[in-house]
């Protein structure tokens, strides 16, 4: 399979809104069937949740209710990322009206760029934020990026979707209405995992849940990116900027785990106008943050993938942090690592070249 394309800056963001709880089946009268099938003595319970997806479309995970903010390019940077705080929202599709149609997604990824490129010191205010357009951040920043507006229909499935979004390393797919034009809602690995856990009883459940974290190797293990509680806001942005992750776990000096700084912690700097001031450490950002935040949730090697899934959908976050039984950072389970895992790689469409030697390390 052909590597997998950098991504597109107003594409990219791994935090999303919490939305409206309602869940309906729009389609098939709230039925579905499951095509599992056994391949060259495969065990058919591999295939279930691959079949899943294949059988339900886009349309059927959308909710009743949802909230969505559209951008036009013209509209101040600034003012566009208060939107997004007021709002409640993280991404917002954007109009571009001399085109009269849809160009990129502004996300919680754009204002890390543009804090990272522009920060200078607290002394300094940051032109570029206070100033700039969107359409001129897009100007500037597309001179060193190919980027196009990714969308599906509603009538595509899910598994569609699911590839779409790893193939491109996006986490936020438009659902966009062909005959319209109009964006109908942002798909996104959340999404479709609360989809999956809210209507997965109704589906027969696989045995494989039962296995352990470390027999079944779910998750990215080499290389973890972390930060030390004494580094800066701004050392926390490179990281993000330059590794590309949606959340940092930050450890002590005993590489213990104390926190999670995720994406989403950023654009609180907007709604908190601090973002002048990037020289605080992360333990002042942590303790500067409100009261409901996303914490530290984690897992364990001999934790069942079901007991995983269920935190994590439960609980409404985006990863797990792995740890040995010292709190010591020894992985990462996202909901890209689940979905990547439960139906893509049953279809034989793989992310990683291997996860073999995932968890040797952290078994015992």
């Amino acid at each position: 399979m052909e590597p997998f394309p950098e991504v597109p800056l107003f594409e990219m963001d791994q935090e999303e809104d919490e939305e409206e709880e309602v869940l309906s089946m729009k389609s098939r009268g709230g039925m579905f069937a499951v095509h599992a099938f056994a391949a060259g003595g495969t065990d058919p319970d591999t295939f279930i949740y691959m079949n899943f997806m294949k059988t339900h479309r886009c349309y059927d995970a959308i909710p009743t209710s949802s909230k969505l903010v559209i951008f036009d390019t013209t509209l101040q940077v600034k003012k566009a990322f208060f939107a997004l705080v007021a709002n409640g929202v993280r991404a917002a599709p954007l109009w571009d009206s001399k085109l009269q149609s849809f160009v990129g997604m502004l996300t919680i990824t754009d204002f890390i760029n543009i804090l990272h490129r522009y920060y200078k010191s607290p002394l300094v205010q940051i032109y570029e934020l206070e100033e700039h357009k969107i359409e001129t951040w897009r100007e500037i920043y597309l001179q060193y990026s190919v980027n196009q507006l990714i969308s599906i229909t509603p009538d595509s499935s899910l598994f569609d979707a699911i590839y779409s979004l790893l193939k491109n390393k996006i986490h936020r797919l438009p659902i966009i209405d062909p005959a319209s034009g109009n964006v109908l809602y942002i798909l996104t690995h959340k999404r479709i995992l609360k989809f999956l856990h809210i209507f997965g009883s109704m589906i027969p459940k696989p045995r494989f849940l039962q296995k352990t974290l470390s027999e079944v190797a779910i998750g990215t293990f080499d290389r973890i990116a972390t930060v030390q509680e004494s580094a800066s806001v701004y050392d926390a942005l490179s990281i993000f900027v330059e590794r590309r992750v949606s959340a940092l776990p930050v450890v002590n000096k005993q590489g213990k785990v104390v926190a999670l700084y995720s994406r989403f912690d950023v654009i609180n700097l907007a709604a908190q106008k601090n973002y002048n001031n990037l020289n605080m450490t992360m333990q002042e950002a942590i303790s500067s943050r409100a009261c409901c935040v996303e914490g530290v949730l984690k897992c364990y090697p001999h934790e069942t993938l079901e007991t995983v899934i269920d935190r994590i959908a439960k609980a409404e976050v985006h990863r797990l942090v792995l740890v040995d039984r010292d709190d010591v950072v020894r992985g990462i389970v996202s909901l890209s690592d689940l979905l990547q895992a439960l139906v893509l790689g049953p279809a034989g469409i793989y992310e990683r070249s291997s996860l073999q030697d995932g968890l040797k390390q952290v078994g015992n």
